[in-house]
């Protein structure tokens, strides 16, 4: 029976793993699926439509980069890569092909279900319609429909570079967007190399929305992966 959180699909092949992860996420009132290979994980994404996929690398069927492509051709559900492997170019390679976020095994459950937590009120945001495509933090509000940033109550003016950036960030909350997916998006096909770029434009972006660099807690660095930018959506009355 499926709870009003959602059903979470485990997909791994440690039997250890996925009884913590059972146990963690029942007693948070998820419905939880297991599959312990990759082609099992496939058919019950399509039989059950999980609401979130937690996906292994390592699985002894097939690579989990290959499980996760095919669950992007055939859904947009939020999937949340966790696997011991830590190094930068499977994380950006995962991240590229679709994954909505990257844990490095052993984590820490609470910033594990926190992840979910976000993900599953930003697909819900994203359904919901137009009125709410506006987020905040603190004193600062972003509404993307109508193009606007503020923060304490004045405007803040981007360049159109600068806005293209957040509002790519904006429109992933909570996730990271790879170095790559921003530089495709905002400055082309030609300029995917170009990071330099990039970095100019978020040092510009922490100032005028008053994040300090040398901590940020709004615009965060994922060291030679991408961006997280951490705001919330406005809740609609």
């Amino acid at each position: 029976m499926t709870t009003e959180r959602g059903r979470i699909l485990v997909i791994d092949d440690e039997p250890q793993i996925r009884r913590f992860l059972r146990i963690s996420l029942v007693s948070q009132d998820f419905a939880v699926s297991e599959a312990a290979t990759g082609r099992e994980g496939l058919t019950l994404a399509v039989s059950q439509a999980p609401d979130l996929v937690l996906l292994d690398l390592g699985l002894p069927d097939m690579d989990g980069q290959h499980v996760l492509d095919e669950l992007r051709r055939a859904s947009q559900v939020p999937v949340i890569v966790v696997s011991v492997r830590e190094q930068e170019a499977e994380k950006v390679r995962a991240l590229d092909s679709g994954a909505n976020d990257y844990v490095t095994k052993p984590f820490g459950i609470q910033e594990l279900l926190a992840r979910i937590r976000a993900l599953l009120r930003q697909q819900s945001s994203a359904g919901s319609g137009p009125g709410t495509l506006r987020l905040r933090r603190a004193g600062l509000e972003i509404d993307l429909a109508a193009r606007s940033v503020t923060l304490a109550g004045g405007a803040v003016h981007l360049t159109p570079k600068e806005y293209a950036v957040l509002d790519q960030l904006a429109r992933h909350a909570g996730r990271v967007v790879t170095q790559t997916q921003l530089l495709r998006h905002v400055w082309g096909l030609s300029h995917t190399h170009d990071t330099h770029y990039l970095r100019i434009v978020i040092s510009k972006l922490r100032h005028k929305l008053g994040d300090d660099p040398q901590s940020p807690q709004l615009l965060q660095t994922e060291a030679g992966i991408g961006y997280r930018l951490l705001v919330e959506p406005v809740e609609k009355h």
